[in-house]
């Protein structure tokens, strides 16, 4: 038993086959050393148009050596990690600590509450002490249609979580499991009840999606729940006072599903929004989020998704927990970041929108060198670090004595009204919050920004990419989408780079050197976009007006430039497919590629 209580709860390994990529990366790197050296050779002489276009192809190839290199050293260790939750159950199973869960959404007619009580009821079902969760939803929109929907899905609450325990499912996305389930014939009990669930989620879809319709909860449902008072005060969705609404109070003995056991937390949360008065969106909604749920639960951890990325993994929870409760390892960790994946594309993603090598490849090799950047959801935080902590020894906890639940008192009505001035437009003013607490403000990717600030308080992160995807969301399905969505990445990125917070002097001394670096690629996405499009047009021009930017097919020193055209495509192939891709889905990438270069990041760098 001794010796147990020293084993770690995960362990990190490298990724194999880092001495081919090594030797490819090596490769490469004297291909474009040998360019280099022709467009010196050959640089001509008698000045004009074409001395300027070739000293512009020079400085894009340049750029493009530059960035490649950045994208070899994210790329050059990435690492594994793997957890042991049967020794975190066999450690701390009865001292497992609470968990506070936030959920955002902003509004109604883009995430319909359907899809938004979906994710709800996912992330209730956690393989997990009920007691000990809390969700908390952030409505932006200040709907009562998605108030609506959360109180249905309260109710349906009490037969899904026994359901998903009984019988051990997944995913616990109701809409997600009927999607994908097969009629269980060989179990009549299974069955029975399987029916019996499956034809209660239909009917409360069906109101839902009736009523989201209509526009208009009707009146004897009004009349069902006090929460429906609060939108006789409301002028409009950026006018409104703070709506707060404990749907389930964990703490209620009376507060069990269809088995007789506990139920978690379950709060509906509007801030209070005034047109004069800027709400800073999702970091805002977020921070709101950090403050109230403090007063109500005050969870030592909290884990953010957004409102379309339900739970895919009902043990991703304990995954955290066995970083998070490492004995040896887990003291500095701030956040536990899993990848963005997606259940709505098709095999060959037309637009190139599953980020499948960024989450497959990059981000563990970012991982490696100091720790992943935070994406804004599918992410497991420490309360601490998150509200704008420093790191130092005193944070260790010992899990073991420290008991974060039972400290809130207080019945539910009186915490719905003590707590609603946390979630104001003038509690923040004059405070550290949006600057040195929670979330940042002011920038597109707030998430971003925020994570880089708590690693250079002294915190670490940790990527944990399971075999069984922790999250499933929805990403663009159209080329309008998807590019505009890159279009505000690329402007975030860049006005990083570009603000003090740049990794290069905001990290200096603060973060590893690596680390410090693995941010510029995804800094410099903009920035790609003048380069891509002088080589892209100019050398085309120029055969029109009879100059040769390159050589001759009989001269050796053709030979740099079809290795490196043709290496780089065969590895990004390779890593493509190694990713779980397809060929069809790789050349699809490669045109998104093209076109976000000369579109999204062009609009994104001179926004």
């Amino acid at each position: 038993m001794a010796k147990d209580i020293c084993l770690p709860l995960f362990e990190t390994k490298s990724a194999k086959g880092r001495i081919l990529f090594q030797l490819y990366a090596a490769s490469l790197v004297v291909s474009i050393c040998l360019i280099y050296a022709y467009r010196v050779s050959y640089l001509p002489v008698d000045g004009g148009i074409e001395w300027w276009d070739w000293i512009g192809l020079f400085l894009a190839e340049l750029w493009f050596g530059f960035y490649c290199l950045l994208m070899i050293l994210v790329r050059l260790n990435p690492v594994h990690r793997y957890t042991f939750r049967d020794r975190l159950s066999q450690r701390y199973e009865k001292d497992l600590p609470g968990i506070d869960i936030f959920v955002c959404t902003a509004d109604p007619s883009i995430e319909p509450p359907i899809m938004v009580i979906n994710t709800v009821l996912s992330v209730m079902a956690y393989d997990y002490p009920q007691e000990k969760l809390s969700v908390y939803l952030s409505d932006d929109g200040g709907s009562n249609l998605t108030f609506y929907a959360l109180l249905e899905a309260s109710r349906f609450s009490k037969i899904w979580l026994p359901f998903c325990k009984k019988f051990k499912i997944e995913p616990r996305s109701p809409e997600a499991y009927f999607r994908t389930a097969i009629e269980p014939l060989d179990d009549p009990l299974k069955a029975r009840e399987w029916h019996s669930i499956k034809k209660s989620y239909e009917e409360m879809k069906m109101l839902i999606e009736t009523t989201t319709k209509l526009r208009q909860i009707p009146k004897a449902v009004r009349k069902e729940h006090k929460g429906f008072r609060e939108w006789d005060f409301v002028t409009s969705q950026r006018d409104h006072k703070t709506i707060l609404q404990i749907l389930i109070d964990g703490r209620d003995p009376k507060a069990v599903d269809a088995e007789g056991q506990p139920l978690p937390t379950l709060v509906y949360l509007s801030r209070e929004k005034r047109p004069q008065y800027h709400h800073n969106f999702k970091a805002g909604a977020m921070n709101a989020l950090i403050r109230t749920s403090s007063r109500i639960s005050n969870s030592p951890l909290i884990l953010n998704v957004d409102c379309d990325m339900y739970s895919n993994n009902s043990e991703s929870i304990r995954d955290a927990l066995c970083f998070f409760m490492d004995d040896c390892q887990g003291h500095n960790i701030a956040y536990v970041q899993f990848p963005q994946r997606f259940d709505n594309l098709t095999k060959n993603d037309v637009y190139a929108s599953c980020l499948l090598v960024t989450c497959g490849v990059e981000i563990e090799g970012f991982d490696a060198n100091g720790g992943p950047l935070y994406i804004g959801t599918g992410c497991f935080h420490r309360r601490e670090a998150l509200c704008g902590e420093k790191y130092n020894r005193d944070c260790k906890v010992d899990w073991k004595s420290v008991n974060y639940q039972g400290k809130v008192e207080g019945s539910a009505s009186v915490l719905e009204e003590t707590c609603k001035v946390l979630a104001s437009c003038t509690y923040e003013e004059d405070t550290e919050w949006g600057k040195e607490m929670g979330l940042k403000y002011g920038c597109p990717v707030e998430d971003v920004i925020t994570g880089l600030c708590i690693q250079c308080r002294g915190w670490r992160s940790i990527l944990f990419n399971p075999e069984r995807k922790g999250f499933l969301g929805v990403a663009p399905t159209t080329l309008l989408q998807s590019l505009v969505q890159h279009k505000r990445w690329a402007e975030g990125h860049l006005q990083i780079f570009l603000s003090k917070y740049c990794t290069l002097w905001y990290g200096h001394g603060r973060i590893p050197l690596k680390l410090q670096l693995s941010y510029l690629p995804y800094s410099l996405w903009a920035a790609n976009c003048w380069p891509t499009l002088y080589y892209a047009a100019v050398p085309s021009l120029c055969l029109l007006q009879g100059i040769s930017l390159f050589p001759k097919i009989s001269s050796p020193w053709t030979l740099p430039f079809v290795y490196a055209i043709f290496a780089n495509s065969l590895y990004s192939l390779g890593e493509f497919l190694w990713c779980g891709g397809t060929v069809q889905g790789w050349w699809n990438d490669q045109r998104m590629w093209l076109f976000k270069r000369t579109t999204s990041y062009l609009f994104g760098f001179i926004d």
